[in-house]
């Protein structure tokens, strides 16, 4: 196949709109606390109704731990929309003296005996449960609590369909040439997914009942009862976050050898399935309950990046500018010729947790193909080629560009940054459960029902979210 999707050769082929055109959906966790910001360890709260049954907020891997989902949309704003809403409804409808804490890292945590592990209904509800048994075991129930932000995205069928006919003459079949557009991006993204993470991470603290293998990695105490880094921007990203014990590489050249290596894995006992498989982007396919089998069958359906942490500021958890530049910057990715560099895989991994650890350290450097690069010199280069990228294509999305670009060069401007500064003042657990209640009263001054009664598609969100309540 000649050579596979470059500015250079769909230039011309494709409008800005088709370019930009795509599926967009949320997934945010977030944990539950008190006033003091204590886990709160009751039960998921009943107004939410059947966890498996409710299609926007169930549990991840605690009672404590309430995941909101959204639809898939093909606009990203009303994607954005409809997080909002769904935070709204959360806020508002677990109990008066609870709240939702906006960090990925974890609150004031109990015993880790105390957390309460997700329960469910049903045979499947038992399945779930013993999968979380097991990951407690092997990975401990406070590591469990980390929460985040997955950003799901799919190009629009028409883009792909209208990107293959120009490559109809060539030996692939629709199925593959799609599988390899998302083969792609995942290479790509795992080079550099140290940018999003740097540009986003908000991290750079934890509470002392949180690991201690986290702790030691952080120099300062904010007085009180956490530590936190003046160098580092997700903690949650870095050689402590949640992720498997040994490296695991599978490879992405085709679907056939991922499976196969993924596979392996399991049967050598360092997976316990293949969900197990904790990847910085995740491949999605149509049957997500046999995930193997599906990919094989369908190939991908999207993609799952999980590299963002939540965003403190932001009551959904992420800005619409920041997913405006993470869509943008996974069409770079797609467009992006790739380095032929052997290690790119563990190269990818020791950037990312570089940067989550030291992303400030001025005498640190990133590995860029086995050689020594400064952050702001690779990341500006990275920058400009995604300006080049919008400018050819006529995105316009300069603005969004220019707000990454002056968190590059001016780190101040970084989320982590913004946070030590609180924390200094006002202390971790303190200005982050302040947060977490303003959220709610913001919440609450942004629910009107009458305009839900009249509204279809939030009276729908409304009822499925909270099914034992009628308008």
């Amino acid at each position: 196949m000649k050579k596979f999707l470059t500015t250079t050769n769909i230039r011309g082929l494709l409008t800005p709109e088709e370019l930009l055109s795509g599926n967009f959906g949320f997934e945010k966790e977030g944990l539950r606390i008190d006033q003091q910001g204590n886990l709160s360890i009751t039960p998921h709260p009943d107004v939410f109704g059947n966890k498996l049954k409710n299609p926007y907020i169930t549990t991840d891997f605690s009672e404590s731990q309430v995941e909101i989902v959204t639809p898939t949309f093909n606009s990203l704003k009303e994607a954005y929309q409809c997080l909002t809403f769904l935070v709204d409804i959360v806020n508002t409808a677990i109990p008066n003296d609870q709240y939702i804490w906006n960090q990925s890292l974890p609150c004031i945590l109990p015993d880790k005996y105390m957390i309460p592990l997700a329960e469910y209904e049903g045979k499947k509800g038992e399945e779930s449960r013993d999968y979380r048994i097991n990951l407690a075991k092997k990975y401990g129930t406070k590591k469990q609590m980390i929460s985040g932000i997955h950003y799901n995205f799919s190009i629009d069928e028409k883009t792909i369909q209208k990107l293959y006919s120009n490559y109809e003459k060539e030996d692939i079949s629709y199925k593959n040439f799609k599988n390899e557009i998302y083969l792609k991006i995942t290479r790509n993204y795992l080079r550099l997914k140290w940018l999003i993470i740097y540009l986003t991470g908000a991290t750079p603290s934890a509470h002392k009942t949180f690991t201690k293998e986290c702790i030691d990695l952080m120099k300062n105490f904010d007085g009180i009862d956490s530590f936190y880094s003046k160098e580092g921007v997700s903690f949650r990203n870095s050689s402590i976050g949640y992720k498997n014990l040994l490296a695991l590489y599978p490879r992405y050249d085709n679907i056939r050898n991922f499976i196969n290596d993924v596979k392996s894995f399991i049967e050598e006992g360092n997976l316990s399935e293949a969900k197990e498989l904790y990847t910085q982007i995740r491949l999605k396919p149509k049957d997500p309950t046999q995930y193997l089998e599906s990919l094989l069958e369908t190939g991908i359906l999207y993609l799952e990046v999980r590299s963002i942490d939540i965003n403190p500021f932001d009551k959904c958890g992420i800005s619409l500018v920041d997913a405006e530049f993470v869509h943008l910057f996974l069409i770079y990715l797609l467009l992006k010729e790739e380095s032929e560099y052997e290690k790119w895989q563990s190269e990818g991994v020791y950037n990312e947790e570089i940067i989550a650890e030291q992303a400030f350290n001025p005498d640190i450097f990133l590995l860029k193909d086995g050689e020594n690069i400064k952050i702001k010199e690779w990341a500006n280069e990275i920058l400009n080629e995604i300006e080049e990228l919008d400018n050819i294509f006529e995105l316009k999305k300069e603005n969004i560009i220019e707000i990454m670009r002056e968190r590059v060069n001016n780190p101040k401007k970084t989320y982590s940054k913004q946070l030590v500064d609180i924390i200094e003042n006002k202390g971790f657990i303190a200005s982050q459960t302040s947060i977490a209640i303003h959220n709610k009263e913001t919440s609450f001054e942004s629910i009107d029902l009458e305009t839900i009664r009249n509204n279809e598609k939030l009276l729908d969100y409304y009822t499925h979210s909270l099914p034992k309540i009628r308008l």
